[in-house]
């Protein structure tokens, strides 16, 4: 899995694994749903991420496993 956080475009992209994106879908106003060849999401981005999160706390990630 990764997270990328692009400052210069104001965007989040979660990566859950390396399939090859077969399909995009924006579900909601700025928030893209990426799918692969069996129609499971392997990607989430987030667009205009300064206006949903504090510019404050991009500078913090917080990873928590259970």
């Amino acid at each position: 899995m990764r997270i990328k956080i692009d400052k210069e475009n104001d965007a989040l992209y979660l990566r859950l694994d390396e399939a090859e994106i077969m399909d995009s879908e924006e579900v909601q106003p700025g928030v893209i749903l990426d799918f692969n060849k069996d129609n499971h999401v392997v990607g989430v981005e987030i667009l205009n991420l300064s206006s949903r999160v504090g510019k404050d706390k991009l500078n913090l990630v917080q990873l928590e496993t259970v």
